[in-house]
């Protein structure tokens, strides 16, 4: 399967729709597909200049690690020399802080949606509800 533009629209319509049942800042919110590609992106009027470079770091990160941030962020806590290496081998595109979320179908990765503009918590929370809204599983299916 890949990530059709109008699935990474959906996550992204989901994640808004959250964001605002939440009061959350304004957020950016970016789906990319297996290799990193942009499907889809929105910006909330009122977000900051960083917040797109960010959300694809975070969706960025999530793709090329395997995993979400919030397991990264978990693992580079332990490990800080490592992913301070592994910032600097991709050139910074990586964000190791929650709200970069592996978007999985029948087990395989198939993109990335990542969110920021609120709490690392909140953008999380934000792009899980949007794969849950668009009908992807926000279980790890590995």
């Amino acid at each position: 399967m890949t990530l059709s533009l109008h699935a990474a629209q959906s996550i992204i319509a989901g994640a808004l729709d959250a964001a605002r049942q939440r009061a959350a800042k304004p957020l950016a919110v970016v789906v990319l597909d297996a290799g990193g590609h942009p499907v889809a992106f929105a910006r909330e009027d009122g977000a900051s200049l960083f917040r797109f470079d960010i959300a694809r770091a975070k969706a960025m990160g999530a793709i090329g690690m395997g995993d979400s941030t919030r397991v990264l962020a978990e693992r580079a806590k332990g490990n800080p020399i490592f992913f301070q290496s592994v910032t600097a081998v991709v050139g910074g595109d990586v964000a190791f802080s929650p709200g970069g979320v592996l978007v999985r179908h029948a087990g395989a990765i198939v993109g990335a949606v990542g969110i920021s503009g609120d709490t690392g918590d909140c953008d999380e929370e934000c792009a899980l509800a949007g794969l849950a809204a668009a009908g992807f599983s926000t279980e790890s299916e590995k």
